[in-house]
Order: structure tokens, then C-alpha cells, then sequence
């Protein structure tokens, strides 16, 4: 018996100075998790309270937000969850043959008396000496089966996590495309947004009509003056490389950079989930918003004389020519399917799935000539 308490004890012992056990680890997605639930909770609650908001828009374009970010706080915690019981699962799978020992020894050590497990054959020195043993062995496989407990514990943790995870997403989803459809519905009922008007209100739709290039449309804006100055009008130059995105989302390809075509284009790609809502990144008066040529649908904003700021690839657009936005206004959403809650959980246990990504093309002009966004743009901080 001596003999086979040291030999598992030592095969416990390589395993452990080999196989990392991280029993604390499943805080992260647990922690997650919890996030997760409490933002959708958090835009549940946003999203009754601006029916009685003041400024509706203002609050239903935040829900939407809240409802972005709680949904993707739900995909983080599934994600972590898979990731980590994938890790124990190849720790268990890797550890089965000295499991298997070890609860042999321990199944053994529970049948025989204490007295019995320390008679030594060498009499009583050689007794006390397994007595020793003992007393410094045991403790020790009980602790490694705690620990390999702790882990079955956290399997099941991760289990139920997942499960609680996808009624949550049914519930964010849904909640996401109310808060959309309510938004919508308050846009076109506003009549507050103050207007600026084009000498020639006509001749920017010919303008666009007439244009082969987003080039020559943004260049011949310019040439088309609008009647009066907002009241309060943020430098647009003093925002320089400290503007929000429009929307949430990751940079695909930078300024100039080669698409899968070889075609440059002289501004940026970001990459967001479907149906994101797009905003206004600072105070500016539209300049167009409409269909154009093949970028879907564009919105072009003027921040102030001389810059526009060029947003191309939406599938709605909220607002009209000459309305003056401010920073954080809706001003349109990207295209996409709703997607359902299978499709995250698909997508985080494979690492891929049925979500596709949106994009939006983003200019930055100055004078008629093209800047880089990524100067004006926090595009760090995505």
C-alpha cells in the first residue's frame, strides 16, 4: 500500500507541476456573465422610461446603445465560457489515467482502518515511518481531489451559464428591435431640428443625379453655399483625433489601403454588427442623405465650412437635407438580418457562424480634398 500511495503521489505530483490548475478562472466568464445580464436589465429599463422621456430621441438612441453593448457583453461571457470549458475538459481528458489511480487509492484508503493502512512489515519502526507517510500524503490527495472536484464544479457552472445565456439573448434581441422600431417612429414624428437651406435647393439633386464618383459629388457640394450659421458651432479642428466612430465597430482597411480588388479608396472601412445604429460624431448640418450610385445609402455632414465628413453604406437614414444634428444624434442604421440567439451560440462555440458583419465607408474632406478619418477619428479606442 505504501508503495502505491507513493507512486500516485508522485504521478499527482508531475501532473500538477505540468497541468496548470486554474480553479479561479471561471471568475472571468461567471463575471462576465453577470455584466452581461445586468446591461440588458439596465436597457429594459432605459427602454420603458424614455416613452416618458422629454427628449425621446435622445433616450431611445442611448437603449439602442445600451442593448448593442449588453448584447455583445453576452457574446464575450459565451465566448469565455466555451474557451474555458474547452480547457478543462483537456485537462480532465489529459489526467484520466491518474484520476482513475488516484480514486483508486482513495476508495482504498476509505475501506481499510487507519491502523491498518500503517502496520508495516519491518516492524515497528517500519510502522512508524508509514505512519509519517501517511500523515503527509493524505492531506495531499485530498487536496488534488478538491481541486479536480472544484473542476467538475466549474464544468457545470459553465453549463448552466450557456443556458442562462440564451434566454437572455432572446430577450436582448428582442428588446434591441423595439427599441429600434421606437426610435424609427420618434425620428419621423420630430419637427424640432432646426434647418439650414441651399441658395439652390435643387441643384444638389442634380448634382448627385449627374455624379459618376463620390468625388465629384462631395467636390460639388462644396461649390453650393447654405444660408446662415448655426448659433453654436463647434470647431471642427479642434476635434482633431478625438471624435467618436459613428458606429461601434473594428477597422477593416485604412485610408488608401488595396481592397480584395486592388480598388484604393481614399477613406475607411469599419466593420460593425448588423443593424448597428450610426450617429452623428459631432455637430454638423447634412448636407445630403439619399441613394447614391453603388454605396447604398449616404449621408454627408458639413461640422463646419470647408469639412465634410462622407458616411456611406447604410441601409436607413435618419434625417434629411439641411437639418442640423448634434453630437450623438441618430442618423441612420446599417443593414443586416436580426440575427437569432442560436446564431451567437453557434458563433461561440465554433468560433464563426451565421452573424455576418456590416460595414461603413467613412471620408473625411477638407476643401474638396480627402483626409485621413484615422487622424480625426479615435480609431484606437475600438
Amino acid at each position: 500500500m505504501l508503495r502505491l500511495l507513493k507512486s500516485a503521489l508522485l504521478t499527482l505530483s508531475v501532473v500538477a507541476s505540468t497541468v496548470p490548475i486554474s480553479v479561479n478562472a471561471a471568475s472571468t466568464p461567471m463575471q462576465l456573465a453577470k455584466t452581461a445580464a445586468d446591461e440588458l436589465q439596465d436597457a429594459a429599463l432605459a427602454l420603458k422610461s424614455a416613452e416618458k422621456s422629454k427628449d425621446r430621441i435622445s433616450a431611445l438612441s442611448l437603449t439602442v446603445h445600451a442593448y448593442e453593448k449588453g448584447l455583445r457583453a453576452v457574446r464575450e461571457s459565451l465566448r469565455a465560457a466555451t474557451i474555458r470549458e474547452q480547457v478543462l475538459r483537456l485537462e480532465l481528458a489529459s489526467q484520466r489515467d491518474q484520476i482513475s489511480q488516484l480514486l483508486g487509492v482513495l476508495q482504498t484508503m476509505e475501506r481499510a482502518s487507519t491502523p491498518l493502512l500503517m502496520i508495516h512489515p519491518a516492524g515497528p519502526i517500519g510502522t512508524a515511518r508509514s505512519g509519517m507517510v501517511m500523515s503527509e500524503v493524505t492531506p495531499m490527495l485530498q487536496a488534488r481531489a478538491e481541486e479536480i472536484r472544484l473542476q467538475l464544479q466549474e464544468l457545470v457552472g459553465l453549463s448552466d451559464l450557456q443556458k442562462n445565456a440564451e434566454k437572455e439573448l432572446v430577450g436582448g434581441l428582442s428588446g434591441a428591435q423595439n427599441a429600434r422600431v421606437a426610435l424609427a417612429k420618434a425620428i419621423s414624428e420630430r419637427t424640432e431640428l432646426p434647418l439650414r437651406f441651399a441658395a439652390d435647393p435643387v441643384r444638389v439633386q442634380i448634382l448627385a443625379d449627374n455624379s459618376e464618383t463620390l468625388d465629384f459629388f462631395a467636390n460639388g457640394l462644396t461649390d453650393i453655399p447654405l444660408e446662415g450659421i448655426p448659433e453654436e458651432q463647434t470647431s471642427f479642428l479642434a476635434s482633431k483625433g478625438r471624435l467618436t466612430l459613428p458606429t461601434d465597430g473594428a477597422l477593416l482597411r485604412a485610408f488608401y489601403e488595396s481592397d480584395a480588388a486592388g480598388i484604393k479608396r481614399p477613406g475607411i472601412l469599419i466593420t460593425a454588427r448588423p443593424l448597428s445604429l450610426v450617429t452623428s460624431p459631432m455637430p454638423a448640418t447634412i448636407r445630403f442623405a439619399g441613394a447614391f450610385l453603388d454605396y447604398g445609402k449616404v449621408i454627408i455632414l458639413e461640422p463646419e465650412p470647408g469639412f465634410l465628413i462622407v458616411l456611406a453604406g447604410l441601409n436607413q437614414i435618419y434625417g434629411e437635407f439641411g437639418q442640423i444634428v448634434n453630437t450623438g444624434d441618430p442618423i441612420g442604421l446599417l443593414g443586416g438580418k436580426q440575427p437569432a440567439a442560436q446564431d451567437f451560440l453557434i458563433e461561440a462555440s465554433e468560433g464563426g457562424g451565421t452573424i455576418g458583419q456590416e460595414s461603413l465607408y467613412i471620408e473625411v474632406r477638407n476643401n474638396g480634398k480627402p483626409v485621413d478619418p484615422a487622424t480625426w477619428f479615435a480609431i484606437n479606442n475600438i
